[in-house]
C-alpha cells in the first residue's frame, strides 16, 4: 500500500482531507483516528502533526505526505516538494519595532525570535547576516516587548496583528508558502502508485478551476464563439436538428464563466449552461 502522511490539525488539516475526499479516497470520520486504511485504493493514511510530516517522509517511513512548504524547509529533512496544492497560502516575513532596522542586512548582532528556527537560520546565513536565532512555539509577537529578541520572523497574512503589537514588516518576504505534496529526496519519480495519486490530486485542482460550458450558436458565429471558449485542446461542436445551428461544449475557467456567458449571449448563443466538474484527467 501507498503510505501517505496527512495533517491531523491546524489550517492544513481540513482542506487536505477535503481534497483527498474529492480525489476519491476514504477519510476519517473520527478526528481521534490516527491511521486509516483505504483498501479499495490501496492507500494507508497516517494523520500526524504537520510539523512532523517532513521528518517521517524524509526518513523513508512514509512514501509521501501533505504539509506546508515552510514546515518542509524548516525541518531540514531529506524530503522534497513534488506538487503544489493551492491552499493554506502564507507569507513568512521579518518584523521589528520602527527604527530598529531598515533591512535584513542590519540584523547583525541582534536576536531573532521565531517558530521556524531552521528556516530563519538558513535565510540569515544565505544573506550573510550573523544574528542569533531563538526558537519559540506559538505566537512570537510579544518576544520583542519582553526583551527576548529585537526581531521576529513569522507568518504574515494582513499584518494587522503585527501593527497592533507596534511592529513593522522589514525587507522582502523570506518565503511564500502553501500546502504541498512531498516525497523523500532521491526516491524514483516514476513510482506508479505515486503517479496515480498525483494524477488524482491534479484532477481535483483542474476540476476546481474549470467548469463545463454548453451552448447553442448559429453556424456563421461558431468561429467567434469558439475563440471565446477554446477549451483545452479544442471544443466539441455538434450539429443540431434545427438546420444552421450547432451545439458547442468546452471547458472554461470558472472565474471567467459569467463574462464568457455574457459575450456568448451577445453573439447570439442561447441555452448557455455551465456545469461543475467533480473530477477529471488531462
Amino acid at each position: 500500500m501507498l503510505r501517505i502522511a496527512v495533517p491531523n490539525k491546524g489550517s492544513l488539516s481540513e482542506p487536505a482531507s477535503a481534497m483527498l475526499h474529492e480525489a476519491g479516497y476514504r477519510q476519517r470520520k473520527d478526528r481521534k483516528e490516527l491511521v486509516l486504511v483505504d483498501a479499495e485504493n490501496e492507500v494507508e493514511f497516517f494523520f500526524l502533526r504537520p510539523r512532523d510530516i517532513a521528518v517521517y517522509v524524509g526518513s523513508g517511513r512514509l512514501d509521501i505526505g501533505i504539509t506546508g512548504r515552510d514546515l518542509l524547509l524548516d525541518s531540514g529533512s531529506q524530503a522534497e516538494e513534488i506538487m503544489q496544492l493551492g491552499f493554506a497560502g502564507s507569507t513568512f516575513r521579518y518584523a521589528t519595532r520602527p527604527g530598529t532596522a531598515r533591512d535584513v542586512s542590519e540584523f547583525g548582532g541582534m536576536t531573532v525570535a521565531t517558530s521556524f528556527a531552521g528556516l530563519v537560520t538558513k535565510h540569515l546565513a544565505d544573506s550573510g547576516v550573523d544574528a542569533a536565532v531563538v526558537h519559540l512555539d506559538g505566537a512570537v509577537e510579544t518576544a520583542i516587548q519582553l526583551g527576548v529578541a529585537e526581531v521576529i520572523a513569522d507568518v504574515v497574512e494582513t499584518g494587522t496583528t503585527l501593527r497592533n503589537a507596534g511592529l513593522e514588516i522589514i525587507g522582502e518576504p523570506i518565503l511564500e508558502s502553501e500546502a504541498v505534496v512531498i516525497r523523500r529526496t532521491g526516491d524514483p519519480s516514476d513510482d506508479p502508485k505515486v503517479q496515480q495519486f498525483l494524477r488524482r490530486m491534479q484532477g481535483v485542482l483542474v476540476a476546481r478551476r474549470y467548469v463545463m460550458m454548453d451552448y447553442d450558436i448559429r453556424v456563421e458565429q461558431v468561429e467567434r464563439a469558439v475563440a471565446l471558449t477554446p477549451g483545452l485542446e479544442s471544443p466539441t461542436v455538434s450539429p443540431l436538428h434545427h438546420e444552421g445551428w450547432v451545439a458547442v461544449r468546452s471547458m472554461v475557467p470558472a472565474k471567467d464563466a459569467q463574462r464568457i456567458m455574457d459575450e456568448l449571449y451577445d453573439l447570439g448563443a442561447r441555452a448557455i449552461l455551465t456545469t461543475g466538474i467533480h473530477a477529471c484527467r488531462l
